[in-house]
């Protein structure tokens, strides 16, 4: 029933993620353990929403849409959201101007206080295509646009049925635990994009290939992802190292959790470990030709 026989590997995922919930709800008490698993779990959580939404894990309709269910209540919004957001804008214009989710909107810089605000200024923007992505669902296919509202339906059903219950469960069972799901992959795309290159062929994203690769299925190889957002999570390791030459060094980092540290903490004294601007040398560079080309003809 599958698509391809790697996603059992997200089966598992969904399955652990699921039985960690089920275990702690039904528990007395707070147990750290649990919660720590649920916080490590939301990683994968966001890294299936991002692929299903690009190759759907089954080969059955109906499985495809219980599984855009179960990731909208474990991913912590309705997956939905992607389409308009990720592949029909972040897709098209990479970073660029027309991308909602840019990371240089009100600054060119990389630091803690950047990384951090970031969510909520992309969760904002990203609220415009998302509105027109729905009115057009209204216009034109009312089906789907009754399954998106399905999924806003369940999602707020499933938040709100476990506060009536018990609210401080509901909080660290469900909700902080999915909102971090939707807050990390913010982060992770403000850290994958900034400071690159959105103009160049290969340098417009940063890559994280070694551990946890796994864990995000591959969420870390993206240049690769965006050269062809069709190919499978399990295809991206293959086709990052045929274009991994091409990439420049810089954008080319083993642990996403070292990069993390050094940039946005150690940075604070350690003026070695600031992040470089790609993207601001480019720009230097087109405003220095566009300064040339006028003197040239004397304007």
């Amino acid at each position: 029933m599958l698509r391809y026989k790697a996603d059992l590997l997200s089966v598992f995922y969904m399955i652990v993620t699921t039985g960690i919930l089920v275990w702690h709800w039904m528990l007395p008490e707070f147990n750290v353990f649990l919660f720590i698993g649920a916080m490590l779990m939301a990683a994968p959580c966001f890294a299936m929403a991002h692929n299903h939404n690009h190759n759907n894990m089954w080969k059955s309709h109906f499985l495809n849409r219980l599984t855009d269910y179960w990731l909208t209540l474990f991913y912590g919004f309705p997956v939905y959201a992607w389409i308009p957001t990720h592949n029909l804008n972040h897709h098209r214009f990479g970073n660029k101007d027309g991308d909602y989710t840019i990371t240089w909107r009100f600054s060119e810089s990389n630091n803690l206080f950047t990384l951090l605000t970031y969510p909520i200024i992309s969760a904002i923007y990203q609220q415009t295509p998302t509105s027109q992505f729905l009115k057009h669902a209204w216009r034109n296919d009312k089906p789907r646009f009754f399954f998106y509202m399905s999924e806003y339906a369940l999602w707020i059903a499933f938040i709100g049925g476990g506060l009536i219950l018990d609210w401080r469960k509901a909080l660290y069972c469900i909700v902080i635990p999915s909102q971090f799901s939707v807050i990390a992959v913010l982060m992770i795309n403000y850290i994958q994009h900034v400071h690159c290159d959105e103009e160049s062929a290969f340098n417009h994203s940063r890559n994280f290939t070694g551990f946890g690769s796994n864990l995000l299925l591959n969420a870390g190889l993206h240049t690769a992802h965006h050269e062809n957002m069709r190919l499978h999570w399990s295809e991206l390791r293959a086709a990052h190292n045929a274009i991994a030459d091409k990439i420049d060094p810089r954008l080319k980092e083993k642990s996403l959790l070292w990069y993390i540290i050094r940039t946005y903490v150690l940075s604070l004294v350690i003026p070695a470990f600031r992040s470089k601007p790609m993207r601001t040398q480019h720009v230097r560079r087109a405003g220095a030709a566009e300064e040339a080309l006028m003197s040239e003809y004397g304007t």
